[in-house]
């Protein structure tokens, strides 16, 4: 009796203490494309889809996003918003501040219909930038 009273003790310190580990996920890009807004604030057409690789980090532990572009753009989240699922997307966002500290979202979707296509969208008031983008 003792015995199993030590072993359920135990279990539950063990459950106890566990922690949740962060994690970091890396992706790389393929191409990307911008949309942005006119002066009279409708928005235009996407322009044609660039070709690039670069680097980009998912940091939970930081609480960071980081695009290696040429100029690097390190977005610290702010806020992580519950998941997003449909039938055709799943979407992970996040609440940003840039560089520059201006708020911005940023989502991580998977196309589900598009063979599981990820993009990700930095959604600016005025701009939005997507990156197609693969894990790695």
């Amino acid at each position: 009796m003792n015995l199993m009273r030590t072993y359920i003790i135990l279990l539950f310190l063990g459950l106890g203490l566990q922690q949740s580990y962060s994690q970091t996920y890396q992706f790389k890009t393929s191409g990307f494309s911008v949309l942005e807004k006119n002066e009279k604030g409708k928005w235009g057409e996407w322009s044609n889809l660039d070709l690039v690789n670069l680097s980009i980090i998912l940091d939970t532990n930081k609480h960071r996003i980081v695009v290696y572009s040429q100029e690097i753009q390190l977005f610290n989240i702010t806020n992580y918003i519950e998941r997003e699922e449909n039938d055709t997307d799943i979407v992970y966002s996040f609440m940003c501040k840039d560089n520059d500290g201006t708020e911005c979202k940023l989502s991580i979707i998977t196309r589900k219909k598009q063979d599981y296509r990820k993009q990700l969208y930095i959604n600016y008031d005025d701009h939005i930038i997507v990156y197609n983008i693969i894990t790695v």
